[in-house]
């Protein structure tokens, strides 16, 4: 039987559009539930959209109501993500941003900078959803979170060995909050930020599983090898991050199993022009998961797409022109 990894990337409010309608096309083409992946990685958004997987409460109403319009889902969303809240303050950035950065120039000094919003928020969505004794526990199949560590400026992957122990809720904020956009979230005295500081995907964190996998799916939506026409600058340049962090990832996977076959699914250009220039924008959360559903039919029928799905979570007899029905 197929062991299966999962990795969710992160991308901002329309990553995590695009993660649900990729995941929920994939059931729909191939009968695979994602929540039976063995482990599950996620990042920012992809911790999101994964604590809502995990706990099997991602479906269409996750992001569209039946009596929704359009901007209902969209003030929805910033009701969650523009939370004020207190950040931990300019002493602790001082101590553990600035003075750091000063040391070693870098990106470091602005993990810790104050922000007009607080993942607070996040969580309280995450709770929502799943519901509040969920919300403070984790789930019983394999799945690791992954924030940056401020104080000791180091990545966390909460769910596995020697992480800090803590609830499915706190994990989502404290890898969803995005260095200037959020403040550092708090969680026992330790300040965390987005994982995606140290990579989008953090594919390698599968390795953490006690027994070999046979095929991992990454949904990296920072990772596109094709661009948008129009694309500014900063698209291409978070793309070709992503993308060579999650090439030394797969590595890594590679190197340690040699038969484990990978799949990567990033956005393609037609999907972009819905979730981008600007992944933070709550308004195109509906657009973009609409167009990923379109564009997933095209994406899945590619033959070595589906070979590889079907060797691996394809129950016999299915096709992926089942995403359009």
């Amino acid at each position: 039987m197929t062991r299966v990894g999962l990795v969710l990337g992160g991308g901002g409010i329309t990553g995590a559009a695009y993660e649900m309608a990729a995941l929920l096309a994939l059931e729909l083409a191939t009968g695979w539930n994602p929540n039976d992946a063995d482990v599950l990685v996620g990042t920012s958004s992809g911790s999101f959209v994964g604590s809502l997987l995990r706990h099997d409460a991602l479906t269409v109403d996750s992001l569209v109501m039946p009596e929704d319009e359009r901007a209902d889902v969209a003030e929805r969303i910033r009701s969650h993500v523009h939370t004020r809240g207190r950040g931990p303050g300019i002493g602790k950035w001082l101590r553990h941003g600035v003075v750091p950065g000063l040391r070693r120039p870098g990106l470091t000094m602005l993990l810790g900078t104050p922000a007009p919003y607080h993942a607070s928020g996040l969580a309280a969505w995450v709770t929502t959803q799943i519901g509040e004794e969920a919300a403070g526990g984790w789930p019983e199949r394999s799945t690791a979170i992954v924030a940056y560590d401020v104080r000791r400026s180091a990545r966390v992957g909460f769910g596995t060995a020697n992480a800090p122990v803590v609830g499915i809720a706190d994990a989502v904020a404290a890898s969803s909050a995005v260095p200037l956009f959020f403040a550092p979230y708090e969680i026992d005295g330790d300040l965390y930020v987005d994982g995606g500081v140290v990579s989008g995907t953090n594919a390698d964190l599968v390795l953490a599983s006690p027994e070999p996998l046979d095929f991992v799916l990454v949904i990296a939506p920072m990772a596109a090898a094709l661009q948008r026409r129009r694309a500014r600058f900063h698209e291409a340049m978070f793309d070709r991050i992503g993308l060579k962090a999650l090439d030394a990832e797969l590595r890594a996977v590679s190197e340690r199993w040699p038969h484990c076959e990978t799949l990567v699914l990033s956005p393609s250009p037609s999907v972009q022009n819905a979730m981008r220039p600007n992944p933070m924008s709550s308004a195109r959360a509906v657009g973009t998961f609409m167009r990923t559903l379109i564009a997933m039919k095209r994406t899945l029928a590619q033959p070595e797409v589906w070979a590889l799905l079907r060797r691996h979570i394809a129950a016999d007899g299915l096709n992926p022109s089942a995403v359009a029905r």
